[in-house]
């Protein structure tokens, strides 16, 4: 089943079904009127969106065209945003580049943090900053929907508490990301609002794609318009969603309509740095990943970080080249 939320005005928008070639949508507003209310009564209302979704594909409803553009992220905003690091790779090119070992218990113990979700971006929507100077990036990222989730959940829980997943452009501020965490309070004004994919997906909507806990499809990133990474999203991921929601839910329970987001989508490449696109290899998911190797190889980085009038593409395609969770795309822009 695929999913959205179209723009109407309202905080939280008007949920609809999408049909599996996301040329159309409904909406069921006799069933949910937004997506976290689906959320919070999914076991009630989830047989009945079915059905109007198969009935959709079928051509035998009166639907409407369904267009990315018209799209808030699937939830507008939610209770509850947490960010994983599942990509070891990734946070041991960060400390590389820096001279610094990465911690054996970062091989055991997942990296994750708690961001703002009050707002998100729409997936076609401009982001807009004051400044460039805060050193912006895109993080092509994998995310899950939980179900409720009881505190100090099992793996076998985590994995039958997973309703949808999306993809993400975790927006990062590279600038102001050390003087941050050197604070030793963690992540805030580094980490903006993120985007999230123009649609929402049941599991099985990914097919043999789907398992372990992990999505077996290469993560495609264009940057003005040049393919900067194509990672497989289930290539080098040491946490799966599994462990990633127990994680989060060892010292709380978690609410229905939780958003738990992989990291950066990182493979290794079978090189101790991994590989651009222009170099033969598969590339990266953020500008800072480029700028690490850069860093480790040249001795300091010759990539900038996004500029005004930038743009950024994040797609995943399954094995027959149609689009998944269609594309987020967008553009820096100055306030």
């Amino acid at each position: 089943m695929k999913l959205a939320t179209l723009k109407n005005g309202s905080r939280d928008g008007q949920l609809v079904v999408v049909n599996r070639a996301m040329t159309q949508c409904i909406a069921v507003p006799h069933i949910a009127c937004t997506m976290q209310q689906l959320l919070d009564h999914w076991h009630d209302k989830a047989a009945a969106l079915q059905g109007i979704y198969e009935a959709l594909n079928l051509g035998e409803l009166d639907a409407i065209v369904f267009d990315p553009y018209d799209c808030e992220s699937p939830f507008p905003r939610a209770y509850h945003w947490a960010d994983g690091s599942a990509y070891v790779n990734h946070v041991e090119l960060v400390r590389r580049a820096r001279g610094a070992e990465i911690p054996d218990s970062f091989w055991h113990d997942p990296l994750m943090y708690q961001g703002g979700s009050d707002t998100f971006i729409g997936p076609c929507d401009n982001i807009v900053f004051p400044t460039q100077e805060w050193g912006i990036d895109f993080e092509a990222e994998v995310a899950i929907v939980t179900d409720d989730v009881p505190m100090g959940c099992s793996l076998e829980q985590s994995k039958e508490a997973i309703r949808l997943l999306m993809l993400v452009n975790d927006v990062s501020l590279r600038a102001l990301i050390p003087t941050e965490l050197a604070k030793g309070f963690g992540f805030y004004q580094s980490k903006p609002s993120s985007a999230f994919s123009p649609v929402a997906i049941t599991p099985d909507e990914l097919g043999e794609s789907w398992r372990d806990g992990k999505v077996h499809l290469p993560m495609r990133s264009y940057y003005n318009d040049t393919l900067f990474g194509c990672p497989n999203a289930g290539l080098d991921m040491t946490f799966n969603f599994y462990q990633l929601i127990s994680h989060a839910a060892k010292s709380r329970a978690l609410g229905a309509g939780t958003i738990i987001g992989s990291g950066t989508v990182s493979n290794k490449q079978g090189t101790d740095y991994g590989t651009s696109i222009e170099e033969g290899g598969v590339g990266y998911s953020c500008i800072a990943e480029m700028r690490m190797i850069e860093t480790i190889r040249d001795g300091s980085p010759s990539t900038s970080f996004m500029q005004f009038g930038d743009r950024i593409k994040i797609e995943m395609l399954d094995s027959q080249g149609n689009s998944v969770f269609g594309a987020i795309e967008q553009k820096i822009v100055s306030e």
